[in-house]
């Protein structure tokens, strides 16, 4: 008689995120997943494929695109669903400023701007369960939120609502006009991701790994310069090896200055890191103690 063997802790968090995609999609009446073209997206996504698998994933992704996005990144979100077979739905921010519904912030960022599109394409899709790749040590109210993070009529989110997730059950009942978002990704840290990534050979947009860019130092960030991003009085453009930790707007996500040309190469630096790396390289989550927190109860991410 064979001796079990047991699971890795990659294998434990690759079953848990599957049983938790197999779960909730069985009682979603029109799922849809959160797709920003950034690694804990493009996991998501992989982890997805794997739970249905041999069918398709059974739902479309939804990009809430800020009109500030990366071009690799765009490039690699259409190249991804492409190749999956699945349908892709964007929220444009842009067409909220063009006819007035919101308007530019004086600072030029745009990601606190997609919140009412992301709410505005979850009603209009009739979305009741939304999966995202938020992961609870990426910040502090991050780690406050369960898997199944229940939303009200508004898209807010209530801290103090939350469900018991006693023995991985679930519960995704909800009201007319709520939904919930779903996170299975919530007990991975950055270095299973990066582990994870490595191990299975999955692609990512090339601006992860180190590249020359033209950056300036900005509130302790490389910012690259861009259409959406010029140097001030007094800053200087320089040209740099760089890679990115997370993937946003680029007039608020920072680059890291890195040698690190492959998926070995970052795992090898991520194991050193001492700062998340929304911490690191995000400056809207630097606007205050509670910033992700107070997106999270409007309806963000």
């Amino acid at each position: 008689m064979s001796t079990p063997t047991a699971l890795t802790q990659l294998q434990r968090l690759e079953a848990e995120s599957i049983h938790i995609f197999r779960e909730t999609a069985s009682e979603g009446e029109r799922p849809v997943l959160l797709f920003s073209g950034g690694k804990d997206s493009v996991v998501m996504l992989h982890l997805a494929a794997k739970a249905f698998w041999p069918a398709p994933i059974p739902f479309p992704v939804l990009h809430v695109d800020t009109g500030h996005n990366f071009p690799e990144v765009l490039e690699f979100r259409d190249r991804t669903v492409r190749d999956l077979h699945i349908r892709l739905e964007v929220a444009s921010v842009q067409d909220y400023i063009d006819d007035g519904r919101l308007a530019e912030r004086p600072d030029g960022t745009r990601n606190q701007l997609q919140t009412v599109p992301l709410l505005d394409a979850i009603t209009e899709g009739r979305h009741d369960v939304v999966y995202g790749g938020a992961r609870r040590d990426e910040e502090k109210a991050r780690a406050k939120e369960r898997i199944i993070s229940l939303r009200d009529e508004f898209g807010q989110w209530d801290p103090r609502n939350q469900r018991p997730e006693l023995w991985s059950l679930y519960n995704t009942r909800h009201r007319p006009g709520e939904h919930v978002r779903v996170f299975p990704l919530s007990n991975w840290t950055e270095l299973d991701i990066w582990s994870y990534i490595t191990e299975k050979g999955i692609d990512l947009p090339a601006l992860y790994y180190a590249h020359e860019r033209e950056v300036i130092s900005r509130d302790g960030m490389w910012l690259a310069v861009g259409e959406h991003v010029s140097p001030r009085e007094g800053e200087s453009v320089e040209r740099r090896t760089v890679r990115y930790r997370t993937v946003g707007d680029m007039s608020c996500t920072g680059a890291v200055e890195s040698p690190a040309a492959t998926a070995q190469e970052v795992l090898a630096e991520v194991m050193t890191s001492t700062l998340t790396e929304r911490g690191a390289t995000r400056a809207d989550d630097r606007v205050s103690e509670a910033a992700m927190e107070d997106r999270k109860r409007e309806g963000y991410f």
